[in-house]
């Protein structure tokens, strides 16, 4: 009997629960739209575009979304801004075969959250969430640090907290990471 090894790398597996999240933990095991609770709580609320283009998923991402690691999808990077805070580093993976029919425009939002859109259709479903502390050698914090500010109650964290999960419609699957920053966790600080 052959035992079918998982393609993922224990280094790369997410948890299906946040363990000692402590600050973070509301946010993260939060069902709902994470752009809806940022407008709620900031004034403020903006979407800034850093990147929009083609490229190759992470190696994990591929295999949740059932894509041969060599295709390119469609990766979007912004930052969820609250009162001109970065507060939020969105990663999205959507596969070329996604971007049709009804997700047609998902690729064109520019400044619009791509969270509006997917909470919005009560016919999208969406995985559960799953969890991961990032460290300084992901890929995805690196993305998500580099446009933190360097002032001295903004320094780089030894790790950020993820969470992501699959959103589908019918036969079209995207995946959307969002990494807390540590703006978001000073201000729930000084709130409480």
């Amino acid at each position: 009997m052959k035992i079918k090894q998982n393609p993922i790398s224990p280094r790369l597996r997410w948890l299906n629960k946040p363990i000692q999240a402590n600050q973070v933990q509301s946010w993260l095991i939060d069902n709902g739209s994470l752009t809806a609770l940022l407008q709620h709580r900031y004034k403020n609320f903006a979407v800034i575009p850093l990147a929009v283009n083609y490229a190759k998923p992470i190696q994990d991402e591929a295999v949740l979304l059932h894509q041969a690691s060599y295709k390119t999808a469609l990766i979007r990077e912004v930052l969820l801004m609250g009162d001109n805070q970065s507060v939020v580093f969105a990663h999205s993976v959507l596969p070329r075969a996604s971007l049709r029919g009804a997700w047609n425009g998902l690729g064109r939002l520019g400044n619009k959250p791509l969270g509006a859109t997917l909470f919005a259709n009560p016919k999208v479903k969406r995985t559960s969430l799953s969890f991961k502390k990032l460290t300084p050698n992901h890929a995805l914090y690196k993305h998500a640090t580099q446009h933190l500010t360097q002032k001295s109650e903004v320094k780089k964290p030894s790790y950020l907290w993820a969470r992501r999960s699959i959103f589908s419609l019918n036969c079209a699957n995207i995946m959307v990471t969002e990494v807390f920053l540590p703006q978001l966790l000073l201000e729930d600080a000084v709130q409480n």
